[in-house]
């Protein structure tokens, strides 16, 4: 696949900062890195070293989205990215660059509030962009379950057994049991629904918006009772209809946007028996941004945004009442650190389809999310959520 589909967004590239010789840092790039104990063009594995001048003015103009993009140019580098990342994420360095970037960040603000970025019409754009990339890297990159999203390290050390770990702990929360029927919301490539379905017995319904994820989901659970469909959440009780006595979402709220919450929670609401459980999996926030990360949003998951606590609890409230919490957040760390050095493994099989672009571009994605969430503003929640009339007592487990 042309990775020209992955680069048209901004206008990048690897010619897109001319090489300029680096000079001494400016005292605007030495000021702001002073507290994370990271230096411009210092000895240590996790300092930042420049090879073009132009990246500073490049990050004060555009924020977030200059130091991508310069990163993918190969402006800069550094030889422990994800711990760069974590030391800069640790003292909110993001906030002070997109403040210093006060007229790209307000753009972006405004955009936010002026529309809908997560609109039925925009619902696809982000299986096109991001899923529909090939599953030749998807593939390549994670474990045999074809999980994206955190792994459970409690009692692992492999991806893979922290991967069938995570699905196992899915399960038993939902105490899912023979005859059952599970909707799986964002059901990716399967993964869950071919786990539920062959290891408790339960008939699934998974939805997704990526074709290609259809595509290879479906063959991957021939012969268990899985019906995989491509459609948008809003669809389910037109297209699906019914009740369910479990729902699942992973990995899928991320892409839902604040403003939708409360229809995307009516919606789960609805096709769930008065008796059910419902289990959302989602990246969170330790704190309420306004914006989603302008690079992230441009070249990785576009119109995504990350719920903090209270917007997430603000969109729940009335449809659910909160079962169990549980953040095991801190795993999502050796999660991108595994997927990333299976990537680089299989790069040199990959490479005849996708550019060094793309490579520098999937690289700074995997170190700067290890980054988040060794930062601990990166979070991995899951929530347990059911109907206030359910009877009895839940139990959580972990």
């Amino acid at each position: 696949m042309a990775t020209s589909q992955r680069t048209d967004t901004v206008e990048t590239g690897a010619s897109y900062i001319p090489q300029a010789p680096a000079t001494a840092p400016p005292p605007f790039a030495e000021r702001l890195l002073a507290p994370t104990g990271v230096r411009i063009n210092g000895s240590r594995p996790w300092d930042i070293r420049v090879h073009d001048a132009r990246v500073y003015s490049e990050a004060l103009r555009r924020g977030s989205l200059g130091l991508g993009e310069a990163y993918m140019a190969g402006a800069w580098d550094s030889e422990r990215l994800d711990e760069t990342f974590a030391r800069l994420l640790r003292h909110d360095l993001d906030d002070g660059l997109n403040h210093a970037a006060w007229l790209h960040f307000a753009l972006a603000w405004l955009k936010d509030r002026l529309m809908n970025r997560q609109s039925r019409a925009r619902a696809f754009s982000v299986g096109e962009r991001h899923y529909d990339i090939g599953n030749d890297v998807y593939q390549a990159m994670l474990d045999p379950t074809m999980s994206y999203s955190c792994a459970y390290w409690l009692e692992a050390d492999t991806l893979e057994a922290a991967q069938r770990a995570k699905l196992d702990l899915i399960c038993r929360k939902l105490a899912l049991s023979p005859g059952q029927r599970l909707l799986d919301i964002g059901c990716g490539w399967g993964g869950l629904a071919a786990y539920a379905a062959e290891h408790h017995g339960v008939e699934v319904v998974g939805i997704t918006v990526s074709r290609r994820q259809a595509e290879l989901g479906r063959e991957r659970c021939r012969g268990l009772p899985v019906d995989i469909r491509v459609m948008d959440y809003r669809d389910l009780p037109a297209q699906v209809g019914g009740c369910f006595e479990r729902v699942a979402s992973v990995g899928m709220l991320e892409h839902v946007g604040v403003r939708n919450y409360r229809g995307y929670f009516d919606i789960a609401r609805r096709m769930l028996a008065d008796d059910g459980l419902f289990l959302l999996h989602t990246i969170g926030n330790s704190r309420t941004v306004p914006i989603t990360d302008p690079w992230t949003d441009a070249y990785i998951f576009p119109n995504g945004k990350i719920p903090s606590a209270r917007e997430l609890t603000e969109g729940l409230e009335g449809p659910f009442i909160i079962e169990d919490w549980h953040n095991f957040g801190p795993d999502y760390d050796p999660t991108l650190m595994a997927w990333w050095q299976r990537f680089d493994a299989a790069w040199p099989a990959l490479r005849p389809s996708y550019d060094d672009v793309f490579y520098r571009m999937w690289k700074y994605y995997l170190h700067a999310s290890a980054g988040f969430f060794r930062s601990r503003q990166g979070q991995v929640w899951q929530l347990v959520l059911a109907k206030r009339g359910r009877p009895g007592v839940y139990r959580s487990m972990r």
